[in-house]
């Protein structure tokens, strides 16, 4: 098992302990896409680390967007709820790179791949920044970069 997904698990039984509801139903979701993910394909499978925290990734967004989408019906309650979730799902997320980082980051890779298409360029730059930024941002300094 995944080191990522013990800590999930620890995490889990702690907030049960501790009778914090908020961070239980998180975490109860979170492993529950992790399995969702295992079984996913033609055979189940061990999921990575990096694989867990594509999940992670994916859930995270999900609860932005629908954080922004609550916000703009009006239900700022359910809002400030799906918010709270993405913090709680950010804990296990490594820090988001900043611009001047990210820029760095995908020079390099853009360099080392030698490439000015969009397709290879974008798998270079999203190995090389490794989720520590999110691939609408990526993608923007990517074309930024290669239009420049």
């Amino acid at each position: 098992m995944s080191a990522l997904k013990d800590r999930l698990n620890d995490d889990l039984r702690g907030a049960m302990k501790g009778r914090d509801e908020l961070t239980t139903s998180t975490l109860r979701m979170v492993l529950a896409a992790v399995r969702t993910a295992e079984v996913a394909g033609k055979q189940a499978k061990e999921l990575s680390d990096d694989d867990v925290l594509a999940v992670l990734t994916r859930e995270a967004k999900k609860r932005r967007e629908a954080a922004t989408a609550f916000a703009d019906a009006g239900r700022a309650e359910q809002a400030a709820k799906e918010t709270a979730e993405g913090d709680i799902i950010e804990r296990y997320l490594p820090a988001q790179l900043g611009d001047a980082e990210l820029a760095e980051i995908v020079a390099g890779a853009l360099s080392a791949a030698g490439t000015t298409a969009m397709g290879p360029a974008m798998k270079a730059a999203q190995a090389a920044v490794a989720g520590r930024a999110e691939g609408g941002r990526v993608a923007a300094e990517v074309r930024r970069q290669l239009a420049g």
